[in-house]
This record gives structure tokens, sequence and C-alpha cells, in this order.
């Protein structure tokens, strides 16, 4: 069991870490535009885990996870670095294990390269961790299907080229009549909505989507009809595998911050770092860290080698990484004190985006059930 990086490895981390300082800026609302993703692409993000042959980094998904992890400990924004995750993990790998080949040519060049975009449109209002309660129908008529319903909190959707929406093919069947399709932004009859007003994760755009009378070419069914469930909970291992490993990046650096802050903040004739106090929370911050960081490792790594448990893993990995980074977020609010609640300082801001990983890609209450039912519960 080897858990050093290969020189390979650190190099490719290095340059990304390296690259993400340098990124443009965020617009004055916050999201990150399509110049923060070309920049991106040029770092190879936008493909990192997409095929060689279509112009994508051909990584596994430990490999995947360590870039994201030195993207953000580099310094990107977390919600482009977000927003980026979502479009390889829950968009990209499902387009290339299921695409047909034309598709696939049309679509994953512009993914790989950072020039298209892509955005899951699972969640409805009423169907967030009840994939059977899908109400956007796709009816076969001909050569194509219509679609009509609703998608909520599409993160990407305001800057999105092509939509990978899952609609009920047989309603009746609940999420076993499920069937995910790669809609492009251009087809008549799909409205994205205005940017969603959130809490964190800014630099990521999210909004509503709505498909009316929306033709779509049979071509762009992704795998074989009333088989989206499927798809969908392989595309969701990946996903919670690596995306959390973002998060790893900003405790790493969130960490650092506290440490130097405790050496040089001086209260009662001494600094704070030598209080017990402050000092033993920065060790348990610590210990966060790196646990969660071996779960995530080993998550990956289960994927990566076709195991079974890779399910289990990557719902250890992601309730893990979750607990830690809120946890960690708001200890360094404290280790910051009055500071650490101002709006310019950012170290408030890593709470507001930390939170929202209880949520996405199946709350922890979610993972947790998966990972009691691998108990034989």
């Amino acid at each position: 069991m080897d858990f050093d990086l290969s020189p390979q490895q650190r190099r490719r981390a290095d340059h990304i870490r390296t690259g993400a300082g340098k990124l443009p800026p965020t617009g004055p609302d916050g999201i990150a535009g399509r110049d923060c993703w070309l920049a991106a692409a040029e770092l190879g993000m936008t493909g990192l885990c997409l095929p060689t042959e279509y112009g994508g980094g051909g990584l596994g998904a430990l490999d995947t996870a360590l870039c994201l992890e030195a993207f953000c400990a580099g310094g990107a924004d977390t919600g482009l670095a977000f927003g980026i995750a979502a479009h390889l993990l829950a968009c990209g790998t499902v387009l290339t294990d299921h695409a047909g080949d034309p598709v696939r040519a049309e679509l994953l060049h512009g993914l790989s390269s950072g020039t298209m975009i892509a955005a899951n449109a699972m969640t409805e209002e009423d169907a967030g961790s009840d994939l059977s309660r899908l109400a956007t129908t796709a009816v076969a008529d001909g050569d194509h299907y219509v679609l009509n319903g609703r998608k909520s909190f599409v993160s990407n959707a305001p800057l999105a080229d092509v939509f990978l929406t899952y609609a009920a093919t047989t309603p009746s069947a609940g999420y076993l009549g499920m069937s995910v399709f790669a809609v492009p932004r251009t087809l008549p009859g799909l409205r994205v909505g205005a940017p969603l007003a959130k809490t964190g994760l800014d630099g990521c755009a999210a909004a509503q989507v709505e498909f009316t009378g929306c033709e779509v070419p049979a071509r762009y069914l992704l795998g074989p009809e009333n088989q989206g469930s499927g798809v969908f909970q392989r595309s969701m291992i990946w996903e919670r595998a690596c995306l959390p490993a973002l998060y790893l990046g900003v405790m790493e650096v969130q960490l650092d911050r506290c440490v130097a802050h405790a050496k040089h903040r001086r209260q009662f004739g001494r600094s704070i770092g030598t209080f017990q106090a402050v000092s033993h929370r920065l060790a348990t911050m610590k210990l966060r860290l790196e646990s969660s960081r071996l779960l995530l490792y080993r998550a990956c790594w289960d994927i990566d080698q076709g195991h079974a448990a890779a399910a289990e893993s990557a719902a250890l990995a992601k309730t893990a990484v979750a607990d830690a980074a809120v946890a960690n977020a708001l200890d360094a609010v404290r280790v910051f004190g009055a500071r650490g609640y101002l709006a310019d300082d950012g170290i408030g801001r890593q709470l507001q985006d930390a939170t929202p990983l209880h949520i996405f890609s199946g709350t922890t209450e979610i993972q947790r059930e998966v990972i009691a039912r691998s108990l034989g519960l």
C-alpha cells in the first residue's frame, strides 16, 4: 500500500496549483464567467477525466480528485471549481459512457476545451432525493422525444450549452421509467431562468430550466430508454467521490491561514496559539482534514480499480468531507474571532461555501442510508 504520490501526479498538481492563482477574477455579481472557464481549461481542468481522443486528460477518479484539490489549494474560486466538477462528473462521464459516437464527437471536444459548458438537470421542486417523483416527461414521437417540465437548482445553467436532463419516459414505473437526454441549449422550447440568489458558491451560477414542447432528437438519448436511474447512480459515485476533493484544497489553505493567525495574533501578552483552547482546535481541524482526505482517496481508488464497494466508499468519503468542511469552517471563524465574521476576509465565506456539501449530490442523510445498507441494515 503506497501512500505517496508519483512524480507525475506531483508535477500535475503543482502546475494546476500555480495556474489557479492566476485565473481572472469573478464578475461583480461573484459569478465566474466564460473567461474564467477558458482560463481553467488552459490548465486542463474542464477535460480532466474525459477521453483523450476528444481532447480530455483521460484521468481516472483519483487523479481527477487530486487536480480538483490542487485547483482550490491554489486559490481558485470554490464556486468555479464546483461548477467544473459538476460539468465533468455529472455530465462528462455520462456522455463518455452512454452517448453514441456522433454525439460524443459533437459534445465532448467542446466540454474538454471549455468552449462548451454542461449542466446536470435532475432536481425538481418535488423531486430531490426521491427520484421516483420526476414530473418532467419525455414522450417518444417518431425520431424525437418531446420534453415538458421544469428543473430547479441547475448548477451552471445560466452559462450552459448542453443540459443532461432526466425525464420520465414511463411515468407509471417511477425511478425504473426514467431516461436521460443531452439537450442542447439551442433547441426551441428550452428556457433558462434568471440566476438564483444563493448564500454560497456564488462563482457557480444556478437557475431553473423549463422545457415546453421541447423536441429532442432521439440520438440525444443517453443509454437505453428507461435506464436513466442506473446512469444517474453511476455518475453520482464519481461525483460523490471526486467533487468533495475541492474542499480538501479549501481546508488545506484554511488551516494554514488559521495557524499563521494563531502565531501572529497576541492576547494577554502571548500568541493565541499557545493557549490550549486554540491549539487543540487547530489540531482537531488537522485531524478532520487528513482523515477525510484518506477516505476520499480510497473511494477514488475503488472506482479506478472497479471495486463493487465504490458506492459505499463514495458515501463514506462525501459524508466525512462534508462534516469536516463545515466543522473546520466554523472553527476557522472562531479562531479569527470578529475578523472571521467580516465579509472581506473570506473566512466566513468558506462556511457559506461548505454548507451545501451536505445537500448536493445526495444529502448526508442519504449517504448514511447507503452506508447503513452496506452494513446489512
